[in-house]
């Protein structure tokens, strides 16, 4: 019974880090292909759309985005998460 246990709760952490919504500002291309109908070709264009574009402030705004419309982020809206644009590196002081 302890084994089964342990293999229940083992088997219920490795899923909840499964399931953690992936924060489409911080996320690299590679990570985005991960979600379901998320494949290379979107997955770049959410890359490109945000270096060219800045962070995302909403999940709406992936519409904007080439290859995604209204339904299709509709489904995978569960998946992602916007979270905090990531800081810029800070430029050297010019002090001379």
């Amino acid at each position: 019974m302890k084994k089964l246990f342990m293999a229940l709760l083992a088997g219920l952490l490795l899923n909840t880090s499964a399931m953690a919504a992936l924060d489409i500002n911080s996320a690299t291309q590679s990570e985005l292909e991960t979600v379901k109908g998320i494949g290379p070709a979107k997955a770049k264009s959410i890359v490109e759309f945000r270096q060219k574009n800045g962070a995302f402030k909403n999940l709406d705004e992936l519409a904007g985005v080439k290859g995604f419309g209204k339904a299709s982020v509709a489904k995978i809206k569960n998946e992602l998460t916007v979270g905090a644009a990531p800081e810029a590196k800070a430029k050297p002081d010019d002090k001379k």
